[in-house]
């Protein structure tokens, strides 16, 4: 068997995916500013699509975690490789993260963020694998629910490649005999 490229999200769906999410986001905080966090490297190109739809003062930092390497599952084991440099003390702070499938990263960093003693901490992932979950943690903002899926593109990688896929796919394998 080989296997076969599935588009799942095309690049005009992510667009107004992460449009709603600004809209909500903005709804959320009002006027009040948020220092918006981007997990690195995976995030990064969803973070900078969806603080360019936030409409509420933003500063934006990162974080640089590893959990997964080259592998397909995570190791349960988060690095913080590169924290963030703005004083989070008494902010509202917004963590973004390309997915969330275990939870074990996003939770690991939830509770990193909260000993800088911040007003409020939220997280927005653009996908969410809750079938999937390890840990207690659900995203405030959820761009896309989808199913237990090795997904790619649109900065989640496949070893050190498909970050710049303007799209999302997942490789399944292909049963017929074409």
């Amino acid at each position: 068997m080989d296997r076969k490229k599935v588009v799942l999200f095309e690049a005009e769906k992510i667009k107004e995916v992460v449009k709603r999410m600004g809209e909500e986001i903005t709804a959320a905080y009002g006027n009040e500013p948020i220092v918006a966090i981007s997990l690195l490297r995976g995030s990064f190109v969803f973070a900078a699509d969806l603080v360019r739809e936030i409409k509420v003062p933003t500063v934006i930092d990162f974080m640089t975690t590893t959990s997964y390497g080259d592998n397909f599952e995570t190791s349960g084991r988060v690095d913080i490789v590169h924290d963030v440099r703005y004083n989070l003390e008494d902010k509202n702070v917004l963590i973004i993260d390309d997915i969330c499938d275990s939870g074990i990263t996003l939770n690991a960093i939830v509770n990193h963020v909260k000993t800088f003693n911040p007003k409020s901490v939220k997280t927005a992932v653009f996908l969410d694998k809750p079938e999937r979950r390890r840990v207690d943690i659900y995203p405030d903002f959820v761009g896309e629910p989808i199913d237990d899926l090795f997904v790619v593109g649109y900065g989640l990688n496949y070893g050190d490649y498909y970050r710049n896929c303007p799209y999302i796919f997942a490789f399944v394998e292909n049963d017929s005999k074409e």
